[in-house]
């Protein structure tokens, strides 16, 4: 299993980076992505622009506070959680994800494609936001 935690500083109202996050269906501002697809309350499905498909299961949601989900695709399964702090007029998320690779040969490279993932993450969430 590899696990990454990463804190970040947007620079906006904990409601704005929340509702950014957490709004499913308003995917446009993730580049990897191509469609999302709202399952039910608790469940979605992300596409990537080579079609390649993720199932999450959201198992904790306190609004403003935590946000967290189950995941699984060919290639893994694993948990993402975060953790929204306001600080003054910006927020902070703090979000670990722990990943277990179904292919073996994947393990090693695991960690280095959680670090990629995350980092796309962060930079498309700030161009949003800016």
């Amino acid at each position: 299993m590899a696990i990454l935690s990463t804190k970040v500083i947007l620079p906006c109202s904990i409601q704005e980076a929340w509702d950014l996050v957490t709004t499913v269906e308003k995917y446009t501002w993730r580049s990897d992505l191509s469609k999302t697809e709202k399952i039910n309350e608790r469940q979605f499905v992300e596409y990537t622009k080579d079609r390649y498909v993720t199932n999450f299961t959201i198992t904790k949601s306190e609004p403003y506070k935590r946000w967290e989900f189950d995941m699984k695709n060919g290639n893994m399964t694993g948990h993402w959680g975060g953790i929204f702090t306001e600080k003054g007029e910006q927020t902070e998320i703090d979000f670990t994800e722990e990943v277990n690779a179904k292919i073996f040969l994947m393990k090693p490279l695991v960690k280095f494609y959680l670090k990629k993932q995350q980092a796309l993450f962060i930079r498309d969430l700030k161009n949003a936001l800016s």
